[in-house]
This record gives C-alpha cells, sequence and structure tokens, in this order.
C-alpha cells in the first residue's frame, strides 16, 4: 500500500493507526521532503515525487464540504482527498503551523525522519525547526527566497555545516560576492551562478557542481581544469558551467598534448542523477589514472564529467 494510502486508513480508527506505526517494517521508496513551495509532504526520488499529506488555506474549502475531519494533534481538521493526485488535503487558518502538525503526525506515524526541505520565506526557521526536532540532521534545502537573499546564501554555502545537498533556485544582487572558503558539499546546485568567482570554485570540495548564468571565463575554467589535474576536488564526478560562451580550445589551452578527442556520442549520469550526452568531447587522465571528459554543449554549457560512473545512496 502506498504512502498517502496509508496515511489516510490511520485517520480511520486508533486501532488502524496503531497497526500502520507498529507492523509497518518495509523502507520507503526516496526520502520524505517538506515542501513550503507546494505545502505538502512527499517522498521523493530524483525523479518522482508522491505526494502523502497536503496543507492548504482554509480560505480554499468550501463550506458544502466541511463534514470531513481528522484529528491530528488534538484538533480536529477539515480535509478532502486530492483531486488528482490522491493524497489528503488538509485544510488551516495558519499554513505553517499546518505543515508543522502534518509533519509531526507523518514522521510518528512511519518513525522517519525528514531528509530534505523545500524553502521559499523562512529559510533559517525551517532548518532550525527540522534540525531541532530529529536526531538525523537534514541532507537537502532547496532554497528559492526573495530577496534579499545574500546572508541566506552565505549560510548555505559556508555557514551551514549539516547539509550535503544545496540547490539553490534564487537570484544575488549583481555586486554580491562571497570571500573564503567553501564548506565542503557533496551536490552544489546553483541557478544563477553570476556570483560564483573562480576563487570560490577553486575552494569547493563537491561531488556534482552545477552552476547556471555563471560567469566564469574560459580561463577560469582551464584554471579549474589544471586544478583537478593536480589532484585538487578529489571528489568530483560532474561540473557544469552555463556560461553561453565556451571556446574548448581556450578551457585546454596547455593541455592540449595531454588530451584524446572522441567522436562518438556516450550517455553520462552522475551520483546525483544529472545526465548529460556527450558527444565530440575531449578525454584527459590525471597521474593516479582518473579520465574526465571535457565536452562543449550546444547551449553554452562546459562539462567535466569524471570516469567511472557511480550511484548515489538517495535515501
Amino acid at each position: 500500500m502506498e504512502s498517502d494510502a496509508l496515511v489516510s486508513l490511520s485517520f480511520c480508527s486508533q486501532k488502524s493507526h496503531s497497526v500502520i506505526k507498529t507492523q509497518r517494517r518495509a523502507p520507503f521508496n526516496g526520502r520524505l521532503c517538506i515542501s513550503e513551495f507546494d505545502s505538502n509532504l512527499s517522498f521523493r526520488t530524483f525523479r518522482n515525487r508522491d505526494s502523502v499529506l497536503s496543507v492548504c488555506d482554509i480560505l480554499f474549502f468550501p463550506n458544502s464540504k466541511r463534514s470531513n475531519y481528522v484529528k491530528m494533534s488534538g484538533q480536529y481538521v477539515p480535509v478532502e482527498v486530492h483531486r488528482s493526485d490522491g493524497n489528503l488535503v488538509s485544510y488551516w487558518h495558519n499554513t505553517t503551523d499546518g505543515l508543522k502538525t502534518i509533519t509531526d503526525y507523518v514522521t510518528d506515524l512511519f518513525n522517519i525522519d525528514v531528509s530534505e526541505v523545500c524553502v521559499s520565506d523562512d529559510l533559517f526557521k525551517m532548518i532550525e525547526w527540522v534540525n531541532n526536532r530529529q536526531k538525523t540532521p537534514l541532507k537537502k534545502v532547496v532554497a528559492w527566497v526573495a530577496c534579499p537573499a545574500e546572508n541566506k546564501i552565505i549560510y548555505l554555502v559556508r555557514d551551514c555545516t549539516t547539509l550535503s545537498e544545496i540547490s539553490i533556485h534564487s537570484k544575488a544582487p549583481p555586486n554580491f560576492r562571497i570571500l573564503g572558503n567553501f564548506r565542503r558539499i557533496d551536490c552544489l546546485d546553483i541557478w544563477h551562478g553570476q556570483w560564483v568567482t573562480i576563487d570560490n570554485l577553486l575552494t569547493m570540495d563537491g561531488i556534482d557542481i552545477i552552476l547556471g548564468f555563471s560567469s566564469l571565463s574560459n580561463s577560469d575554467m582551464n584554471a579549474f581544469l589544471k586544478h583537478w589535474l593536480s589532484g585538487r576536488c578529489p571528489r568530483l564526478k560532474l561540473f557544469c558551467a552555463t556560461t553561453g560562451s565556451v571556446d574548448i580550445f581556450q578551457v585546454l589551452a596547455g593541455l592540449q598534448r595531454n588530451v584524446v578527442f572522441v567522436e562518438n556520442r556516450r550517455d553520462y549520469t552522475s551520483p546525483f542523477e544529472y545526465s548529460r550526452i556527450l558527444s565530440f568531447g575531449y578525454d584527459i587522465k590525471r597521474a593516479d589514472g582518473v579520465t574526465a571528459t571535457v565536452c562543449e554543449q550546444g547551449n553554452g554549457t562546459l562539462v567535466i564529467a569524471v570516469w567511472p560512473e557511480t550511484t548515489y545512496n538517495y535515501n
């Protein structure tokens, strides 16, 4: 039985709640995620999202439907079944309180911790609340916060010590920069990466590094490639930077004797499930024998893919 159906069944009686809580042993496919964007709890894998229980403002609940209630945290909450997803939607006067209440209910029911949050407003409060309520620290944050976002970006990439995966969708002011080292982050995906400098890049220790709208130059990426060849950023499996203009020969400047042109198409999937098609790439080998393919893509993106492909335990 799927997780959303189990949640619905748990409200039927105290007995059904107890049976689900004590007897269910099979692990769920994916992580439990709190989404402030969608106001819901879901189990997420790399490619799918299965909603478990949602929150909505009570103003959107028609009076004619206020006959269906479930009990959570000592209060009776109006609910209805989502028309397309099939999960229960709960209605609240305060959706933030509602999101916290359904989180407490589901984590207690399934004896599971929250692994991921998607945050649009109260980033600090959400991370602090989740980390304070459980022993296992958060693994991932997806941040889409309004300006000013500078202090939140600094917190995520430099000061927060627990998160291993970060996706930043927010824009930063044109003159925004971060001084000093980035902390160790397994997967860093920055949609608007104009503020990331070569000095920042050379301090990174990551597995997947994805930079959209990057201001890095071809000479910057040449410096990063030489940095990797010298044994730095040793965990790297995939680097992508979309600059809009890539000159592969400038990127490979001074390294031509060490590269092998590969015309054939190769499909590459990184540990965090970013997929790239590598055509007309250049293979380059590090002193320890590790090979990377350097490839220019049609949308002005430089890709550095390190072989062999490896998988990551997402749960």
